[in-house]
This record gives structure tokens, sequence and C-alpha cells, in this order.
């Protein structure tokens, strides 16, 4: 299937360069409005045109107070011929969208939005936040043809983009990939973003995949959360050795989910533990903080081992110091530690979400085949106290579960994925 969708990606992603679409529905234009006409219908075959939706949206920074809901949201369009529109059947937040709630990332995200200052507006307002979303295809661009509408799919919406919290959302078809037929819309929502954000830091920036994963020794930092609790999975299925830290209270979670060994830091001292057993091919710290000054220590010397974080300060530097001084100091402090620890012959790294749907596509397949489930059970529209979960699911588009979505936002959480 991966084979056939890069073939198929291959044509979506040259469109990905061509200018937006201007429409106009006045008349008295002559062959100047049908030719503006026909060029934006080069994009989309939709028949019928919405112009706006029901939405959750903040329209400045702070805490729960600025969140709303409206039913006269924007209605998503297709500006480039290889993305599509997905009608939003269930939703996920993710800590991130806590934090962006607030503020935090708000520098390079903008940036991020529009690079070349093409809207012209000093103002990303108002924000629709959700980072996953479970749904139908409704409308396509031309140039897709790996999907059609109808398309039950799932998707990590990029944190630069409106999110999933709307009855519709946009996407490119290379972020979007077809569901997993084992999972209702609501299951599926728990996933996408702590997938892909798992795939990247373990496969893009930590090298692993399935063929030389086997007998591998790798430690997850953290490993109850929404990430650690897929990366257990998805390593177990490649044949790997994993040992994991977490509280008491997840120790049955993780162990039922494939963990090997499991360290209780609340027990004793983690650290002690951890040196008291077998050196590491691979790190994945979700923690940060101080045991970044110990774990490198657990790593096998000169074999090319890593240590990989996804609490790292480079969307906070870019907030407090602006885009050019903060990517400045976070190169250098990524050079830094990258260039001290290579001396002493293991690799140092920062771990990012990266959406990607051929690899969701492959994380189907697992899913599917049943060697990856669904460690969180969570109901629609409640809020779960559990701190294993990253995930609060429900159905969009009912003003009236404002209380149990305020609820959702009651947390905090200081990673960058």
């Amino acid at each position: 299937m991966n084979a056939f969708r890069k073939l198929v990606c291959r044509r979506e992603l040259s469109g990905g360069s061509r200018g937006r679409a201007v429409v106009s529905s006045r008349g008295g234009h002559g062959a100047l409005s049908t030719a503006m006409h026909a060029h934006y219908r080069a994009f989309s075959t939709a028949t019928r045109r919405h112009t706006v939706m029901h939405a959750w949206v903040i329209d400045k920074y702070g805490d729960n107070s600025v969140l709303r809901f409206t039913k006269n949201a924007s209605f998503p369009i297709i500006d480039y011929p290889n993305e599509v529109i997905v009608k939003v059947h269930a939703a996920g937040l993710n800590p991130i969208d806590i934090n962006m709630r607030g503020g935090y990332g708000a520098a390079t995200l903008k940036m991020k939005r529009d690079p070349l200052n093409i809207k012209r507006t000093d103002s990303e307002f108002p924000l629709i936040l959700g980072r996953d979303v479970s749904g139908v295809i409704m409308e396509c661009g031309l140039d897709v043809s790996y999907f059609k509408p109808g398309d039950e799919v799932w998707a990590a919406v990029p944190p630069w983009k409106q999110g999933s919290l709307a009855e519709f959302v946009v996407l490119s078809a290379n972020e979007v990939s077809h569901k997993p037929k084992s999972l209702s819309h609501v299951e599926a929502a728990c996933m996408p973003y702590v997938a892909s954000t798992a795939w990247s830091v373990l496969v893009n920036t930590g090298g692993l995949n399935k063929d030389n994963c086997a007998k591998k020794r790798i430690l997850i930092l953290g490993g109850s959360g929404g990430v650690g609790t897929f990366a257990i999975q998805l390593l177990k299925s490649w044949g790997a050795h994993v040992t994991v830290t977490c509280s008491q209270n997840a120790e049955h979670l993780v162990r039922g989910i494939g963990a090997d060994d499991v360290v209780d830091y609340t027990a004793r001292p983690v650290e002690k533990t951890l040196k008291s057993l077998e050196n590491f091919d691979l790190i994945l710290d979700s923690i940060g903080g101080e045991t970044e000054s110990w774990a490198l220590s657990l790593l096998k010397p000169w074999c090319g081992a890593k240590y990989v974080t996804l609490v790292t300060p480079f969307l906070r530097n870019t907030d407090q110091l602006g885009l050019a001084d903060g990517m400045m100091r976070s190169g250098v402090t990524i050079a830094t530690k990258a260039l001290k620890h290579l001396t002493k012959g293991v690799h140092y790294r920062w771990g990012f979400f990266a959406p990607s749907g051929s690899a969701l596509d492959e994380i189907c397949e697992l899913v599917d085949a049943g060697k990856v489930t669904n460690s969180t059970v969570v109901n629609p529209l409640c809020h779960s106290e559990s701190s294993c979960l990253l995930n609060v699911f429900f159905f969009v588009g009912f003003e009236e579960e404002r209380l149990q979505l305020m609820k959702s936002f009651s947390g905090r959480y200081n990673g960058d994925f």
C-alpha cells in the first residue's frame, strides 16, 4: 500500500506550489469572471459551496475563558489541488493544544502558517485548536487520486494549521490516511498525533525500523503517556527489548502492552536502578529536566547509540527572543550538546512531531493486525483524570458541551510535541 501511495502522492506533491485561486461570484464580468471560475474549479470537484460552520475557537491567547463556540466560523477551502476537506466525526485534544491556547509557540507557528506574508495580516485569530481527527472525506482537490469522497480517514493536524475542533478541516492528502477498519471514529481519534510523534522520533530521528530493531535495547523515560504507550507497542512489534520508567499506578498499563522491564521512579532513585541494567541502544526521553544530566551515560558508547528528547527549548526560545534570535540560540544549544556527547561516543538529538500520511498507513496496518491497540479508553465528551492519557476525545459541534470541553483544558504541559 505504501508503494502505491508514494506513486500517487508524487503528483499530489507537485501541486503544492500553485497559487491561491480567486473566485468571483458577481455577474457582469464576462470572460474574466468565467476564466477565474474555471481556475478555481481546477482545484476541486465540489458542486456545493459552504461558507460557515460550527467550531470552537479562541480570539486571543489566555486561559479557559478565551474559548468560545461559534456557528459562524469560516468554512475551510481547498487552496491547492493536493488538499482534501474532512468532515469531522471525532476530534482529540493534546497537551500542545493546551499550551497553544496560552500562546505557546505563537511566533514560530505564525511564521509557519504564512512564511511569505501573503495573507498580510498580523493576526492568526480566530484560531481553531485540536490535533487529532477521524472523519470522512467530503471533498478532494483534482490532483488527489488516493482518496475519494466518502472514505473514512484519520490524521494528525499540524499545529500550524486550523485544528479539528470544528465540523470540517482541510489537510494535505499527504497528511491523511485511511482509518483502521477495526476502530470506531472515537477510538481512531486517540492515536494520530501521538502515533505520528512517536514514529517521527523513533524512525526519522532515531533511525529505527522493523528491519533493524530486533533485540535492540530501548529505554523510554516517562513511558505511560500517549507517545510512550504507542512507542512501547511499536517497538515490541519490531522485536525490541523495551525498558520503561513510570509510576507504580501505571506499571500494570505498560506491562500489559508489552514493556519488558518497568522501573518505578516513585519507589527508589531511578538513576541508580537503571545504571544496574545493561546499557541501551536508544533512549526516548519525554520527561526532560534533570534526566538529561545522567541519562546519556546509560547508552552504549561508540555503537551509534542515540538519546532523543521530546522536551526542547525551541518554541520557548522563539517566543521569548523572537524568531531570529530564538532560532540562533536553539541552534547553538543543540550543536553544543551534540558535539559534547559525540566526544563520548553517543548521539544527542531533539525529536519533534512530523505529519505523515504514509506513516499512518503503516500504523493502520499494525492496528488492524492487532499489533498495536488503543491503550486509552475514553468516553466521548468526558474528561479523563488519568495521568496516563494525553488525549481527550469528543464529538464537536454541540454548544451544550462547553463544560466538558473547558474541563479538558485544565492541565499544563511543557513539551514541544
